[in-house]
C-alpha cells in the first residue's frame, strides 16, 4: 500500500514524524480516516510519496524553500521510516478543482509508470482543504493533525501555523516555543545551515513583496514582457558606453533583454552576469532563456532576490550595476527610506572604480510651478461620470474610448489614492479653450500615464516625478558617488511625437499691463527620462 503526503513541506513537525512512524509500525488496520472509521488494511506500506507541491517556486511567502531544500529536508526526516520514501516535485498549476488528478497523473510519467497511484492500492495523508479533492477521486484519507469527525479541529498545530509564528516573530528561534516543542530536528538542521529564518522574517517583514515575490499584482505580464523586449535596444545603446568589464549585475532585470545583448559585445565576454529579478514569471522566463541557449556567456546567472531592503551582491565585489525602470517603482510601493536605503547599497556592493548605471524616469526641475494644461477634448468621448468595472478588460476598453482630457478626471481620481494623495486643481476658460490649472509635477504625472491604460490600476500606484535629475545628482553626490559627465535628463522624443503631440500642450503665464491680461506662453515640453551614472571613487 502506498502513502501519498501532498504539501508544500517547508517545515516539517515531531508530529508529522511520530504520526507516520507509528503507521510503520502498527500498520493501517486501526488507522482512523477522516470520518473516524478505522482503514481495515492488512497491507504493509510499499511506499510514502512526498507531492511536494509548488515546487517551482521559492523565495516568496508561500514558497521561501527551494525545491532541493525542501527534498534534503524530507529524505532527513524520513531516514528512521521502516519504509522507503519517495519525493515527488509538483510544479504550481494555479488555482484548478483538477489539481489532485494533475497530481497523481504527474507523479506517474515522472515515475516513469512505477508509481501509479489508485484509490485501491494508495493512501493519502492530508489535514487540510486538499483532502476533498482527493476524496473526489475515492481516495481514503488519513487527517494527520486534524481531528477525524465532521469538526475540522486539531490535535497538534500544523506546519504553516509554527512557520508563520517563526517568521512573524523577531525573538530568537531557540526562544519560541513553536519552535522548540514543534520543529522536527532535521527542520531545524537545514533551516540553520541554510540561514532560513532570516530568509523567512526578510520575506514576511518586507511591506513591497507580495505573498507570491512580486511588487505588484496588478500587472499584465503578457504586455509587460512585450514592452521590456520591445525598448532593450534602446536601454542597451543608451547604457553600453559606461559598461565595465567584470562582474555585472542587472538589478530588476525583467526578462533579462539587457543582459543578452551585453553578452553580445566583444569587451565583455571575459564577464559574469548576474540577473536579479524578484518577479516569480518573470525569473522563470529568464531560467527558460538561459535554457534554451538565448545568452552568448555561459557566465549567465539568475538570481530571486529582493534587492530592496538589502544586499543582493556582496560589499565591493561588482564592477557595473544596472537598473532600468526600478527606482520609481521602490518609492512608489515602498517609501522614501526603502529608496535611499537601495542607493546606500548599491554604493557598497562596487568596487572602487564600479559604476552605477540607473536609467529611470525623471520629473522637472521646477515642480511646484503652476501650469495651465491644455487637453485635447476632441480625440474621444468626454464621459465625466464616475463608473466602476468589473475586470481590467472592461475598464481598458472604457479608457480607450475617453478623450486625453475626460481621461485627465479618472486619474485626478484614483492617482496614489491608496496612499490618500490629493491632486488639486481647477478650470479656467480661456478664449473658448478649458485650461487645467495644477502643478507641473502633477501635470507630468499625468502626461506620462495617460496611455498605459492596459496597466491602469498599476500604473496609478507609481510616482514618476517625486526627484527632478538635480535632486536625483544630490542625492547620489551625498551617497558617496561622483556622477559620471555623461548622465543627463532629457525629453524622450518618440513619447513627445506620439504620446504628447496634438494631446496636450503647457502653458505657463505672463503679465500684460496694456491689456491688463494674463498671457499664455507655451512652455516645451518637460523632460522624461534620465540616464544616471555613479562612480564609486576609487
Amino acid at each position: 500500500m502506498f502513502l501519498l503526503f501532498p504539501g508544500r513541506h517547508h517545515l516539517l513537525t515531531r508530529f508529522q514524524h511520530e504520526y507516520l512512524s507509528m503507521l510503520g509500525k502498527e500498520g493501517l488496520w486501526e488507522a482512523l480516516d477522516v470520518s473516524g472509521k478505522a482503514l481495515g488494511i492488512q497491507s504493509t506500506i510499499q511506499c510514502l510519496v512526498f507531492a511536494v507541491t509548488s515546487s517551482n517556486h521559492h523565495q516568496t511567502r508561500r514558497n521561501p524553500l527551494p525545491l532541493y531544500q525542501r527534498a534534503m529536508m524530507i529524505q532527513d526526516f524520513s531516514s528512521d521510516f521502516n519504509f522507503p520514501t519517495y519525493v515527488a516535485p509538483i510544479e504550481d498549476i494555479g488555482s484548478s478543482d483538477h489539481f489532485a488528478e494533475y497530481t497523481i497523473k504527474k507523479i506517474e510519467a515522472d515515475s516513469d509508470g512505477k508509481l501509479k497511484l489508485t484509490p485501491k492500492n494508495t493512501v493519502v495523508i492530508c489535514s487540510s482543504p486538499v483532502m476533498k479533492l482527493y476524496q473526489d477521486l475515492g481516495f481514503k484519507i488519513l487527517p494527520l493533525e486534524r481531528l477525524p469527525g465532521p469538526n475540522a479541529s486539531f490535535v497538534s498545530k500544523q506546519p504553516w501555523q509554527v512557520l508563520e509564528s517563526i517568521a512573524n516573530s523577531d525573538r530568537s528561534v531557540q526562544e519560541l516555543e513553536d519552535y522548540v516543542n514543534y520543529v522536527h530536528p532535521s527542520s531545524k538542521r537545514l533551516w540553520k545551515e541554510y540561514g532560513i529564518v532570516e530568509r523567512l522574517r526578510m520575506l514576511f517583514h518586507d511591506s513591497l513583496i507580495g505573498d507570491d515575490g512580486d511588487l505588484t499584482e496588478s500587472r499584465d505580464y503578457n504586455t509587460y514582457v512585450r514592452e521590456m523586449d520591445d525598448i532593450a535596444e534602446l536601454k542597451f545603446s543608451e547604457t553600453r558606453s559606461f559598461i565595465l568589464p567584470g562582474r555585472i549585475g542587472d538589478i530588476g532585470c525583467a526578462v533579462g533583454s539587457w543582459i543578452k545583448l551585453a553578452t553580445s559585445e566583444s569587451l565583455l565576454f571575459e564577464s559574469d552576469f548576474y540577473g536579479v529579478e524578484i518577479a516569480r514569471k518573470l525569473y522563470d522566463i529568464c531560467q527558460q532563456r538561459k535554457e534554451n541557449g538565448d545568452f552568448n556567456n555561459t557566465n549567465v546567472f539568475f538570481l530571486r532576490k529582493n534587492a530592496v531592503t538589502g544586499h543582493v551582491f556582496q560589499k565591493g565585489s561588482m564592477k557595473t550595476i544596472h537598473t532600468s525602470s526600478l527606482t520609481h517603482e521602490i518609492e512608489s510601493y515602498g517609501n522614501r527610506e526603502n529608496l535611499l536605503s537601495f542607493i546606500k547599497n548599491r554604493y557598497e556592493e562596487l568596487l572602487s572604480g564600479g559604476v552605477w548605471i540607473n536609467r529611470d524616469v525623471v520629473g522637472p526641475e521646477n515642480k511646484d510651478q503652476i501650469v495651465y494644461l491644455w487637453l485635447n477634448d476632441e480625440d474621444g468621448i468626454n464621459d465625466f461620470e464616475v463608473h466602476s468595472f468589473s475586470d481590467k478588460t472592461s475598464k481598458k476598453n472604457y479608457l480607450d474610448s475617453l478623450s486625453t482630457y475626460a481621461r485627465f478626471f479618472v486619474f485626478q481620481r484614483e492617482f496614489r489614492s491608496a496612499q490618500k494623495y490629493l491632486l488639486p486643481y481647477s478650470i479656467e476658460n480661456i478664449q473658448g479653450k478649458n485650461y487645467l490649472k495644477l502643478s507641473l509635477k502633477d501635470a507630468c504625472e499625468y502626461l506620462s500615464k495617460k496611455d498605459y491604460t492596459d496597466n491602469w490600476d498599476s500604473e496609478m500606484h507609481e510616482s514618476f516625478c517625486f526627484f527632478s535629475y538635480s535632486e536625483w545628482v544630490g542625492i547620489m553626490k551625498e551617497t558617496g558617488f561622483l556622477i559620471s559627465p555623461g548622465s543627463h535628463s532629457y525629453s524622450n522624443p518618440w513619447i513627445i511625437e506620439n504620446r504628447y503631440a496634438s494631446k496636450a500642450e503647457i502653458y505657463t503665464t505672463s503679465s500684460n499691463l496694456a491689456t491688463q491680461t494674463a498671457d499664455l506662453i507655451r512652455m516645451p515640453y518637460p523632460v522624461t527620462n534620465m540616464l544616471l551614472v555613479g562612480v564609486k571613487p576609487g
